[in-house]
């Protein structure tokens, strides 16, 4: 009875490991865990800077710029306004000498359509005011202020003669000189209406040509004082006292700057004479 009972539970522990294996058999394998993985915020890079060029101060329409009339200012590179000028050597060159066609505030940008380049057709005639006209006068390093002379910058005209070959015989009146044209503006220096702005030795170039913007009755003025003797450009300064725009009228002698040429000269010894008498007839001879 006792073997009996012992086989029958050996047949029990039996079929329940064998089910216990086949259920492990036809489960699906387990599937391995997962990480989950956390990825960082990508790094938001800064706003690329751009220099810009703005107006140094107020510049009102038809001012011909200079270097000095722009300088750089730093901003975002999305903040930058169409057709504005990036600063650099490239920039200033594009714009030195070009006309202004509006006014524009200090530190305000400079806009391509707000400028009239030298190179663009028709800038010469938007130059002259209404009613001038353009003129050019020959210089040289002296009579053209060492080639130091801007285009915008207002001159004065000195008309230099010399009164020898017209047969004046005093020393101290041989040589004249008058202020023919008073504050009259450059526009062009040779065929450039910029400068170059070469300040070296090697790369300054004197000009030959200067030309002005004057009326057409002052145009009339230079044309004639071309002929009659030698014409000197007088820079004035960028502010001053205003002064008529009219020649002035008084001369400068050659006796009015030299106190040797107005001093009095000694009288010339008089020349020996003979009388020569020839019968009824006399004759006198001077030896000189």
């Amino acid at each position: 009875m006792f073997m009996r009972m012992l086989v029958v539970l050996s047949l029990v522990l039996s079929a329940t490991g064998l089910g216990i294996l086949a259920l492990q058999l036809m489960q699906p394998p387990a599937q391995p865990q997962q990480v989950a993985r956390v990825e960082a915020p990508p790094t938001v890079a800064p706003a690329q800077r751009i220099r810009m060029l703005v107006a140094a101060r107020p510049l009102s329409i038809g001012t011909l710029l200079k270097d000095d009339d722009m300088r750089e200012v730093e901003i975002a590179g999305d903040a930058i306004p169409e057709g504005a000028f990036v600063g650099g050597a490239e920039s200033l060159a594009e714009l030195r000498g070009a006309l202004l066609r509006r006014f524009v505030d200090p530190n305000s940008p400079i806009i391509r359509t707000d400028v009239l380049r030298p190179r663009d057709r028709g800038f010469l005639a938007a130059v002259l005011r209404p009613g001038t006209r353009a003129i050019s006068v020959g210089v040289d390093v002296v009579t053209g202020a060492s080639g130091l002379i801007w285009p915008g910058d207002e001159v004065d005209l000195i008309l230099t003669q010399d009164l020898q070959q017209q047969g004046s015989e005093s020393p101290g009146r041989r040589v004249v000189g008058e202020t023919i044209l008073s504050a009259v503006r450059v526009i062009a220096v040779d065929q450039q209406i910029s400068h170059s702005g070469t300040d070296t030795a090697a790369g300054r170039v004197v000009a030959r040509t200067v030309t002005l913007e004057v009326t057409p009755e002052q145009a009339e003025r230079v044309a004639v004082a071309m002929q009659l003797g030698r014409i000197s450009l007088v820079v004035r300064a960028i502010e001053g006292v205003p002064e008529a725009g009219g020649p002035r009228p008084s001369l400068v002698f050659g006796s009015d700057v030299s106190s040797a040429l107005a001093a009095p000269q000694a009288p010339a010894p008089a020349a020996p004479r003979m009388r020569i008498i020839q019968g009824g007839s006399q004759q006198e001879v001077t030896f000189r």
